[in-house]
């Protein structure tokens, strides 16, 4: 049994020529039988039904009572029969009024039961999609938190790698200049020793040996502190690159 939504529009002529079509094919007149034949809600023909039951199924009128003369022995059985049989189409049709209101409260308790299930998966539904919401908004809440931890986290790496980078260009300017102070000193060692071993020779030759050889111990001792003082400013840079490094790090 299959149910249009226009049908519950339906007038009483149309379910009343429905009705008729039934019972002259012979077919009793039941809500069902109504509902499989126009594809209608039973909501929608129970009070149509019950007003064509009213106009056309009225009870037979009884028999006129009329008592041949050879049938008064047989007077109040035959009174007693007729009732009986006056009355059977009425009840009959009060049966048959009884069975459609049956059928329209089952039908209604049907509608109501889908109803309460339907409002019920709604209401299901509803708060799945609020939990849904809340977990999708603490998600969105988590990952602008770990985006502005991985801004900084990016920003110190990048300040770190920039200072370590001059920390660096400092060292290498220190370590090239320590080369060149040495290079510098180990040139002006050998010049003053060649000049040393000249003027010595020319000193031994005017004034003699000692003496030249106190004045080039002099300039010896002379080289010498200044290799000591460079060798300490050696030091002096190395341990600052040293801190330089343990800072980078």
């Amino acid at each position: 049994m299959t149910t249009d939504s226009s049908s519950q529009d339906l007038s009483f002529d149309e379910i009343a020529s429905a009705a008729s079509a039934l019972q002259g094919a012979g077919t009793p007149v039941t809500l069902d039988a109504l509902v499989d034949a126009l594809g209608a809600a039973p909501s929608a023909i129970g009070r149509h039904l019950r007003a064509w039951r009213l106009e056309h199924e009225q009870p037979p009128a009884p028999a006129p009572a009329e008592l041949p003369p050879a049938l008064l022995a047989d007077l109040a059985k035959w009174a007693q029969q007729h009732a009986v049989d006056a009355g059977a189409g009425a009840r009959a049709m009060q049966a048959r009024l009884e069975a459609d209101m049956d059928d329209l409260i089952a039908a209604g308790e049907r509608l109501e039961a889908e109803r309460a299930d339907l409002s019920a998966q709604v209401e299901s539904a509803s708060d799945a999609r609020d939990a849904a919401q809340a977990v999708a908004d603490e998600r969105n809440e988590e990952i602008e938190r770990l985006n502005a931890e991985l801004r900084n986290a990016r920003q110190v790496a990048m300040d770190a790698l920039v200072s370590k980078a001059k920390d660096q260009l400092a060292i290498d300017g220190k370590d090239a200049q320590l080369a060149d102070l040495r290079g510098q000193l180990e040139r002006s060692v050998a010049a003053s020793s060649a000049q040393s071993d000249a003027r010595l020779a020319a000193e031994m030759e005017l004034v003699g040996a000692t003496t030249a050889r106190d004045s080039l111990a002099l300039e010896v001792k002379d080289l010498q502190a200044q290799l000591a003082a460079a060798k300490s400013d050696r030091g002096a840079l190395r341990m600052e690159l040293d801190a330089l490094r343990k800072k980078a790090k």
